[in-house]
């Protein structure tokens, strides 16, 4: 792709973009009109918060808008990331098929890591225990045909903060002033 072509892509953040992605980078407000109470904080209206988050998101400046769910709380302690060795012409298919299961929040590919790393579907499954998730992963292998698919569940042990990506934190150094003022090479580091 030309350096013409990657500039009709690029697309301009305004000041008031950055205010808006700062405003649902930490969640939405718990209300029963949350971009309502964005656009008041905002100083705008609630279809101008709709309007310019989907503008956002068609355009890629937002990736990724979703649920950061809280599983513990709601009363889900197992929590099972479940690796599936899948023919590669059928993974679309089948994590698919996978992910329509309420139990099941995340399913995606990922490369495989050969020889020691065969899988290259990841799904997560939740339950209230071990014994349940186990109980729905061999339900999923049943309606979904994956009798004769390598998987193994690997169960979570500990919690980490779950939280989306921060992109407007005030401490944020982009990472060519983070190589100005460091002579090192720039790095990336995580917002906390």
């Amino acid at each position: 792709m030309s350096t013409v072509e990657l500039n009709k892509n690029v697309i301009q953040i305004t000041a008031e973009d950055r205010a808006l992605i700062k405003a649902v980078e930490r969640g939405l407000p718990v209300a029963s009109r949350p971009y309502a109470e964005i656009a008041k904080q905002l100083g705008t209206t609630e279809q101008d918060v709709i309007s310019r988050l989907q503008h956002l998101m068609d355009n890629g400046a937002i990736k990724r808008y979703g649920v950061v769910v809280r599983h513990k709380e709601l009363g889900y302690t197992a929590n099972g990331m479940v690796v599936w060795d899948v023919p590669d012409d059928r993974v679309e298919e089948l994590g698919m098929c996978i992910g329509k299961y309420s139990c099941v929040t995340l399913s995606y590919r990922r490369p495989r890591r050969l020889p020691d790393w065969s899988y290259n579907l990841f799904t997560m499954v939740h339950g209230s225990d071990r014994e349940e998730v186990t109980r729905k992963v061999a339900e999923i292998v049943e309606s979904c045909g994956l009798q004769n698919i390598e998987h193994t569940i690997l169960f979570s042990t500990r919690r980490f903060k779950q939280r989306g990506a921060s992109y407007t934190e005030k401490n944020y150094t982009p990472a060519a002033e983070q190589k100005t003022a460091n002579n090192k090479s720039a790095k990336l580091r995580l917002v906390k």
